[in-house]
């Protein structure tokens, strides 16, 4: 039981859980919304399936880099989080390498067995890009400026837009959106695409700044670049200040557009769940002093995520 927990913490079960049901709400609430396929679509195209296998190869992968993750940065965490490093402790390195080269294997078989059901070839060759990259991330990408964190955001912007690209191969039909056939509004798709994989970018990107705050004194003792460790603590601390700025500015725009629009629930959501948060947590980056204080703003920006990524739900009932 003991081993079976520890590897539930590898893989980060919460995180994978946070995949799909983001890609869940996408395409249930946003994607079909309130034009659901035509009901032989489930069963000619196997539409449901074809996407809960999507969702499986999604999280298979990012447990995989997850995974591969932890295992370079074994001695980093010895540091960082001693109490929580599981590498070699109860798990032995050998066998994380095994669960990374499986889960990465089969989520790549499964997104090209997707691809050829669907014809969107897109899917499989960026789900095996994406094990590469996160490969090249825990080994080299993730102690360079910057890098790490685009890199991560890029990621994490792409569990939506991966909705996007498969719903277009199968609930559309394989011709491609066709409006006269499906009354669809593929335009308001592909605005909410945007709207929400820019949202995930931003602010996991910010979130990923704030950890690498939480983790300088550890990884500066081997050898990593991050933002702190080369700029120092107040530039870093201006780096997140800046997109935090913008994402308060971005989403107000946007609320404010909702709001005339007749949207006044999710408007109304989203300033109390998502804005106000936000600008707290711009409040206490300014007052972070000690890792503690950088641990709980990261949690917190985690929490705006999910609170951002449930506002789907209310896609449905407009127009």
């Amino acid at each position: 039981m003991k081993l079976f927990g520890a590897f539930l913490r590898l893989v980060r079960w919460q995180n994978l859980f946070f995949i799909a049901l983001t890609q869940w709400l996408f395409y249930h609430f946003i994607v079909i919304g309130k034009y659901p396929p035509p009901p032989q679509a489930y069963f000619q195209n196997d539409t449901l399936f074809l996407f809960g296998l999507l969702i499986f190869s999604s999280v298979l992968i990012a447990a995989a880099g997850n995974i591969i993750n932890d295992y370079f940065d074994m001695n980093i965490d010895a540091v960082n989080k001693p109490t929580k490093n599981l590498v070699d402790k109860i798990i032995k390195r050998r066998w994380v390498m095994v669960w990374h080269l499986f889960f990465s294997f089969v989520g790549i078989l499964l997104s090209c067995y997707i691809s050829y059901k669907t014809g969107k070839w897109i899917i499989a060759l960026a789900n095996a890009f994406t094990v590469l990259l996160l490969w090249f991330y825990s080994t080299t990408f993730k102690k360079k400026l910057l890098a790490g964190n685009i890199i991560i955001a890029a990621l994490t912007a792409w569990v939506i837009v991966v909705v996007y690209f498969f719903a277009g191969a199968t609930i559309l039909s394989y011709k491609g959106w066709d409006p006269q056939v499906y009354p669809f509004n593929i335009k308001r798709l592909f605005k909410l695409t945007i709207f929400y994989s820019a949202f995930a970018f931003v602010v996991s990107l910010i979130r990923e700044a704030v950890k690498d705050m939480e983790d300088m004194y550890g990884d500066a003792q081997f050898g990593c670049e991050t933002m702190p460790i080369k700029w120092g603590i107040p530039a870093a601390k201006v780096f997140v200040a800046v997109w935090l700025v913008v994402c308060i500015a971005s989403l107000f725009i946007v609320q404010l557009y909702s709001w005339q629009s007749g949207g006044y629930e999710v408007a109304l959501y989203s300033f109390v769940f998502v804005l106000i948060p936000i600008a707290s947590v711009l409040k206490d980056l300014y007052k972070a002093k000690i890792v503690s204080d950088y641990a709980r703003l990261s949690k917190k920006i985690k929490y705006i995520m999910l609170a951002g990524i449930l506002s789907m739900i209310f896609f449905k009932f407009l127009s």
